[in-house]
């Protein structure tokens, strides 16, 4: 055998030793979990010198963009499943926006997945806003039939929860099945109609909530005024206006039951 042929022939078995090696260990996976971190200034203790000095020419005219205050926060808030104080905060701003485009939405979903930060307790930021909703997603408003609503519904249990308005009453088994639905207390009519606020990606059918495709009577807006994220900064500062920091509670908007 040439040499070349030798040398190809070790290159070629080592990853395979390595691989068998590696493929042994006393170690098993037992679960995952997962959680938001919020980053502070509790960081600000381990810097380095070098990123300082990288990042240092743009600090400034990033911090005049993002560092302005829209508002308060009364306390630390996250978006957790199967509900969370932000993840209800946010749904509700989604109904409090209605006034603005002369809609009056009988529920807001808000998908979990497009909610990327917690909000901490003091000051909020422009910049802490668009951590929030970093995306370029709009309000709308369409309508569903109380049949579509439950399929909805059915849909949102099935991902463990999503952001739901204040309101909204669903109790669903920890595997995912929808066991009850209740608007402000009263079951889904199916025969009835419900305007519904969300915002665009969702109302597509995106993340899992296919209903959205069945809806009807759609008002999407389009200007970039329209971004959920300017309409979270225009509720907080309308609220510290009136002197109000925002806050959000658990409500039981949905319910894990055991059957």
């Amino acid at each position: 055998m040439s040499t070349m042929n030798k040398t190809t022939l070790l290159l070629l078995s080592c990853p395979m030793v390595c691989l068998g090696i590696s493929c042994s260990s006393p170690y098993q996976m037992t679960g995952v979990e997962r959680t938001r971190i919020l980053v502070d200034e509790k960081y600000d203790q381990y810097t380095d010198a070098a990123v300082e000095a990288f990042i240092a020419p743009y600090r400034q005219q990033v911090d005049s963009m993002m560092s302005p205050v829209v508002g308060h926060s009364a306390a630390y808030m996250n978006a957790t499943r199967p509900e969370g104080t932000l993840s209800n905060l946010l749904a509700d701003i989604l109904v409090w926006s209605g006034q603005f485009y002369d809609e009056q939405p009988d529920f807001a979903v808000y998908n979990m997945r497009g909610i990327r930060s917690a909000l901490g307790k003091g000051e909020v930021t422009k910049g802490d806003v668009v951590d929030i909703a970093p995306f370029e997603n709009k309000v709308c408003f369409v309508t569903l039939s109380g049949t579509h609503v439950l399929q909805l519904f059915r849909e949102i249990a099935s991902t463990g929860g999503e952001a739901l308005s204040h309101g909204v009453e669903l109790q669903i088994t920890p595997e995912g099945q929808l066991l009850e639905a209740k608007l402000f207390g009263n079951s889904i009519q199916p025969d009835k109609h419900y305007r519904v606020a969300t915002i665009d990606y969702v109302a597509l059918g995106n993340d899992h909530m296919e209903a959205f495709k069945l809806s009807t009577d759609s008002n999407m807006p389009k200007a970039e005024t329209n971004n959920v994220r300017y309409i979270i900064m225009k509720y907080l500062q309308e609220m510290a206006s009136k002197g109000v920091a925002v806050n959000a509670a658990i409500e039981g908007r949905i319910k894990i039951v055991q059957q």
